[in-house]
């Protein structure tokens, strides 16, 4: 174990220009994944923000009672896809008239004729074209219900650009992963290539290959880690800018900003343990 730390560590100073090149290929190649998985992760709280706007429309019979009213209530409160009720009177009809026209209905006629309604607001995996059709279908066929009403032609576009949106997020995802395991590798080489005439002597000598193979394991699992700590770094030195200078709401972590940087760091030790096992075990062939 104590030869094996000391030849991980060893690359450090014996072939610094190697060593640097490698950690600086994993820090780009995390950077791109972590900005990657930032703005991935900001699309998909922007696209359930906008599910949350779609909402359903449950117009109830002008002669409905209290006790009616209240247990239509209860019965869509309770559907596993509600998220939210909101009562609508008919007064309060009438003044959601008057802000979106600026034209008091009264001045118009002599009575309301707008319906009182419940407003339904839906969890965000309910909001697609099979889940709403299936909970407006249930509440049309609920007791002092006059008609259903949502916006399908913006749930579908919604749909739509979503369905979009992640295909082609997950595919620039995989390529990008793909591309950093295939660079992160190929600079590996270099700092192995250095120490090639080790690698040949130890072979003459008996060594075997799991002897010969775990320095280079433990000195790329160190060099991803420290390319892990430069992209830490980096990525929260740009998210400090953008948030003082732009909007704290833009590119937001949230609760799980942790666990992102701690995901970074992970991430590039794995990069450097899989780069570093796929170059030695190409000199050892």
């Amino acid at each position: 174990m104590g030869y094996v730390l000391r030849e991980g560590f060893s690359g450090f100073k014996r072939a610094k220009l190697s060593t640097t090149i490698s950690i600086v290929t994993i820090s780009i190649s995390l950077i791109l994944l972590g900005t990657f998985a930032i703005i991935f992760a900001n699309l998909h709280e922007l696209a359930d923000a906008l599910k949350r706007e779609v909402q359903i429309e449950v117009f109830l019979l002008d002669d409905i009672s209290d006790a009616q009213r209240n247990r239509l209530n209860e019965r869509i409160s309770t559907h596993s896809g509600v998220e939210g009720v909101i009562y609508i009177s008919k007064d309060d009809a009438a003044e959601i008239f008057k802000e979106e026209f600026g034209e008091d209905i009264f001045s118009v006629l002599d009575f309301n004729p707008l319906p009182a309604s419940f407003r339904v607001s839906l969890q965000p995996e309910y909001v697609h074209i099979d889940s709403i059709a299936a909970i407006a279908e249930y509440m049309e066929g609920l007791e002092g219900t006059e008609s259903i009403q949502y916006r399908q032609s913006l749930l579908e576009m919604l749909t739509d650009r979503i369905q979009t949106v992640i295909v082609v997020s997950v595919g620039v995802g995989i390529l990008l992963a793909i591309s950093a395991i295939f660079l992160v590798s190929n600079t590996i080489r270099l700092t192995i290539y250095a120490k090639r005439k080790l690698i040949q002597t130890m072979k003459l000598v008996g060594a075997t290959r799991a002897f010969i193979r775990k320095p280079f394991l433990l000195e790329g699992f160190v060099q991803g880690l420290c390319g892990g700590a430069v992209a830490v770094v980096f990525i929260y030195v740009i998210l400090y800018f953008i948030r003082r200078n732009f909007s704290e709401h833009l590119f937001v972590l949230g609760e799980h900003e942790l666990y992102f940087y701690g995901a970074v760091l992970l991430t590039g030790s794995i990069l450097g343990l899989l780069g570093s096992a796929v170059s030695i075990r190409r000199f050892l062939r």
